[in-house]
Parts: structure tokens; sequence; C-alpha cells
């Protein structure tokens, strides 16, 4: 009776390990599976907290500018990144956040960010639109 106990005690933390694990809730975004890889769709918390220890390049690519979320690098319109691309890192791993006014223009650069080998491109789900909603600024609206 005694192993019995002990084999079902061991499975059981094994399964309760294994479900912690695959439910982790540290991990940011969902993943977006694309021709050439994935990219990484944020809410806005999620970009709050990734702003306050910022170590990405943040690129508006909203067409027509109508304002920037505070601490933007870089205006680059959507259908244009491919050709701006010297305003963006060198390395191809490195951390990139787009967005635009409700998602579908930086679902684009996002894309075609993908298809050039960036792998680490990260896309604001709802855009500036869903930031507003959440009572947060805008600057440099027009």
């Amino acid at each position: 009776m005694n192993k019995v106990l002990i084999i079902v005690l061991v499975f059981g933390t094994i399964i309760i390990a294994a479900c912690s694990a695959s439910t982790d809730s540290s991990s940011v975004g969902q993943e977006v599976s694309v021709n050439g890889g994935t990219y990484t769709n944020i809410t806005v918390p999620e970009l709050e907290s990734m702003l306050e220890e910022k170590d990405f390049t943040f690129v508006n690519v909203h067409i027509p500018f109508e304002g920037d979320i505070p601490n933007t690098d870089f205006f680059i319109q959507f259908d244009q990144i491919d050709q701006n691309l010297d305003l963006l890192p060198v390395d191809k791993d490195a951390k990139i956040v787009l967005y635009c006014r409700s998602g579908n223009m930086s679902s684009t650069a996002s894309k075609t960010l993908v298809d050039l080998g960036y792998t680490n491109i990260w896309n604001l789900d709802g855009g500036f639109n869903a930031w507003k909603a959440a009572g947060l600024p805008l600057v440099d609206q027009q």
C-alpha cells in the first residue's frame, strides 16, 4: 500500500508541475504564426509593463500620423517599413514593438519584418485606440 501511495504522489507531483509550467503567468503576449516565423501580440497592460524597463525599439507605423504613445522611438509608415530598415536595429534578434491605430497596419508591418528575418517582433493588439480606451495619453497628436 505504501508503494502505491508513493507512486501516486510522485505522478501527481509531476502532473501538477507540468500543468504549472504550461500556464506560467509570467509569459507575455500571444504568439502569431505567419509565413517565415512568428510575432507576438501584446495587450495594453503588457505594453505598459514593458515600457517600465524599456529594452526595445518602439515604432508607430500608422498612416496618416495621428499621434504617438509616449516613449515612441520612430514613426515609419507601415507600407514603407522595408525601405526604412536603417532606423531599426541591425541585429535581427533585437526586440521591436510596433503599433498603429487599431492593430491592422502594425500586423502587416510585423509580417513584413518577420518575412525579412526579424525574430523578436511585438505588436500592440488594438493599437493606440486600445491605449486611449484604457485612459492613457497620446503625445504629438494632430
